[in-house]
């Protein structure tokens, strides 16, 4: 039986006790796929997601069993219109069954009082989790979805060309520095990577590695320290080497960003687990140059940030919640899913088990140098504490708006971080959210 009925209160905490106040206009739920007929008697599960393979896994799952039938709806993903679908769907208590909340985004749908609560109902998994994934769908200490996949940072290079050059990959930010300097000579017009300044995602993720986070809960108050000693420490350094023109600030994934790549004047990527795809797909024709490194660290704390990852919850007014999570417990831990997700992504499951399973589906002879697997199992497992706020995603926002002048010296980056502190927290306020400066 599930803990939680449908509409109930949520937490003494104020994460669960305040709207989160978005605005949109309702949305309709995207084309149908993986909408086969059911079998006689099968309880419907209807699924909301955008994650890339979700129609492939839906369509094995129901060809598997005859109890459950999943019907996905595509919708944009989160930041695009996504969470604002599922929001107003919320609100007009017409919700999916099955959620998909990247773990960012999380606290931010509890607000909304539309997840159900599983604590008692998944407990017998908590083992079975990269630690870090599964504190993350229990921001409050209780279990609001299941985790999928989970997506630690690592570097990515140019073997080829840092060998040309007797560049040794940097494994600590100061050997990056003096990494970024020599690739500047060799090759004047190359950078080593870029740090875009548009992603407030990849800079929290940057910031993650510090040991410092940007919220955390106490009691029934929000702690806000996103100008905290291990955040600006990061940015002082990503000033200097923005400052010192060693590394562009642009973003990634369009037209120019990838031309940089392949013509070797982007030596280099600080990405997730899927930027293997990205890079992949972006770049075909570079098979056996790139490899992948530890992110460099400060010094001797060997910490990993995090940029992204899916989670799945099911809502607080489904009509069928063990049929859904029937499903979830499937799509989480089912060696099955990392053999499908290997056919059409770069599978990184947050279930330790599967992990084993998707290093063996995949595919790894794009890279060179050793195992993609290797280096992203280690970061991993080095993930140290973070709790997402309730206002992350406007946070993001907001990062990208303050850092954009840092190129033209109209303000730096720990300055920019300092007025994203006094945002967050007047901003968390006005929603009535009990909130103390400095996490």
């Amino acid at each position: 039986m599930f803990g939680t009925p449908p509409g109930a209160h949520l937490s003494r905490r104020s994460l669960l006790r305040t709207s989160a106040g978005l605005g949109a206009a309702l949305l309709t739920g995207g084309a149908l796929a993986g909408c086969a007929s059911p079998a006689s008697g099968a309880t419907r599960v209807r699924l909301w997601s955008w994650l890339t393979g979700m129609d492939k896994y839906v369509a094995a799952f129901n060809a598997a069993q005859r109890e459950v039938h999943v019907e996905l709806s595509v919708i944009a993903p989160g930041i695009s219109g996504g969470y604002a679908q599922l929001t107003n769907a919320i609100r007009a208590h017409n919700a999916p069954d099955i959620l998909h909340t990247e773990y960012q985004a999380l606290p931010q749908i509890l607000t909304t009082g539309g997840l159900r609560e599983l604590t008692g109902d998944v407990a017998d998994l908590a083992g079975g989790f990269l630690p870090a994934a599964w504190r993350s769908v229990r921001p409050d200490g209780r279990t609001w979805a299941l985790p999928m996949d989970f997506c630690p940072m690592v570097f990515f290079y140019r073997k080829d060309l840092f060998d040309r050059a007797g560049i040794a990959v940097p494994r600590t930010w100061a050997e990056f520095r003096n990494a970024a300097s020599a690739v500047r000579q060799a090759a004047p017009s190359a950078r080593i990577t870029t740090f875009p300044l548009n992603d407030g995602a990849f800079l929290a993720g940057m910031c993650w590695q510090a040991r410092d986070p940007w919220w955390r809960i106490a009691g029934d108050a929000w702690q806000v320290g996103i100008d905290g000693p291990g955040t600006l420490r990061t940015a002082d350094y990503w000033q200097d080497l923005i400052g010192s023109d060693l590394v562009a600030g642009t973003g990634t994934g369009t037209q120019s960003w990838t031309a940089a790549m392949h013509d070797g004047r982007l030596w280099g990527l600080l990405g997730a687990t899927w930027s293997v795809g990205m890079v992949k797909k972006s770049l075909p024709k570079d098979t056996g140059r790139w490899a992948v490194a530890p992110m460099p660290t400060w010094g001797g704390e060997q910490s990993n940030g995090v940029q992204g990852g899916s989670a799945f919850g099911v809502s607080a007014e489904s009509k069928a919640p063990e049929a859904a999570l029937t499903f979830l417990r499937w799509l989480s831990t089912d060696p099955a899913v990392p053999r499908i997700g290997a056919k059409v992504t770069f599978p990184s499951p947050a279930y330790v088990s599967s992990r084993r399973v998707a290093r063996e589906a995949y595919d790894g002879a794009f890279f060179t140098g050793g195992s993609v697997y290797d280096v992203m199992d280690a970061a991993a497992t080095r993930v140290p504490d973070w709790t997402w706020g309730p206002n992350a995603l406007s946070v993001f926002s907001a990062a990208a708006d303050a850092l954009g002048p840092v190129p033209t010296g109209a303000t730096t980056m720990p300055a920019a971080m300092h007025h994203l502190q006094a945002t967050a927290v007047s901003t968390m306020r006005e929603r009535g959210l009990a909130v103390t400066n400095g996490a």
